[in-house]
């Protein structure tokens, strides 16, 4: 990947993103439609179970859903979205998102996000609908 485009939307995006920031997300990756964000799991994100809570593991997803969507220049918000867990992330863990477009169309778009730990196991899988808040 490498579009300059979609890494300079992102730099712009990311300078305004508290909550990825406060979250210790990092982006690795941009291309138009899609995004590569990661985060290491920290003692504060456990939940009553010592494992990673759901909204921790939602709000990565959701962040590579947002950079993924908004790649193109054109401003746009979730209009949806679901999440399936499959196994926990405990502390230490350093967690990947990769957002990818299943399809952009001038107004909506669906994306699919796969959250997998450092082993390559999938923890989560994420769908995103998106709205374009400005039509191409």
């Amino acid at each position: 990947m490498m579009s300059n485009d979609a890494w300079q939307n992102a730099r712009e995006m990311y300078a305004r993103d508290n909550c990825a920031q406060a979250l210790g997300i990092d982006i690795i990756d941009m291309d138009d439609g899609v995004a590569v964000l990661t985060m290491t799991v920290t003692p504060l994100m456990l939940n009553g179970h010592q494992t990673c809570h759901g909204g921790q593991l939602f709000s990565l997803a959701d962040t590579a859903f947002a950079y993924a969507c908004n790649s193109q220049g054109l401003p746009a918000v979730a209009a949806g979205c679901s999440i399936d867990f499959f196994r926990p992330a405990l502390a230490g863990d350093k967690l990947t998102a990769t957002a990818h477009v299943r399809h952009q169309g001038r107004q909506t778009g669906v994306y699919d996000i796969e959250i997998i730990n450092q082993q390559a196991n999938v923890v989560a899988l994420f769908r995103g609908r998106a709205h374009r808040l400005q039509a191409r």
